[in-house]
């Protein structure tokens, strides 16, 4: 049986970026899971994350908030509050904030220990 429990929102994971931050709720270094990753991704206004891909893990983006370009391999996709896409493992992807505010994202990993190239 895998490991659960319990993250307390003071207990978040939170790594700030230059472009906005990544918080973590639910991973194997966290030790709560044995079986995925999952946590927030915030990008400020007319910022992007860098370009880059994950060769162990497929994931979930979820908008949460806010306005993004998704560069997902060579197609760019609009995505607003209510729109999820699914990142095959190895494809090159990255998020453009386009609007105003700042956009929140949800992101859910098929790994316990995603493993990140060129970010």
């Amino acid at each position: 049986m895998g490991r659960g429990g319990l993250t307390p929102a003071d207990k978040v994971v939170v790594e700030p970026q230059p472009w906005g931050k990544l918080e973590w709720m639910v991973s194997g270094a966290i030790g709560n899971s044995d079986t995925m990753t999952i946590g927030r991704c915030t990008i400020e206004p007319g910022e992007q994350n860098p370009p880059h891909y994950h060769p162990n893990c497929d994931e979930v983006l979820h908008v949460v908030s806010g306005t993004i370009d998704h560069r997902l391999g060579d197609t760019q996709l609009p995505m607003s509050a209510g729109d999820t896409i699914s990142i095959p493992a190895g494809t090159v992807h990255n998020a453009r904030n386009v609007g105003t505010d700042a956009a929140v994202m949800l992101i859910a990993f098929s790994t316990p220990d995603r493993k990140v190239i060129g970010e």
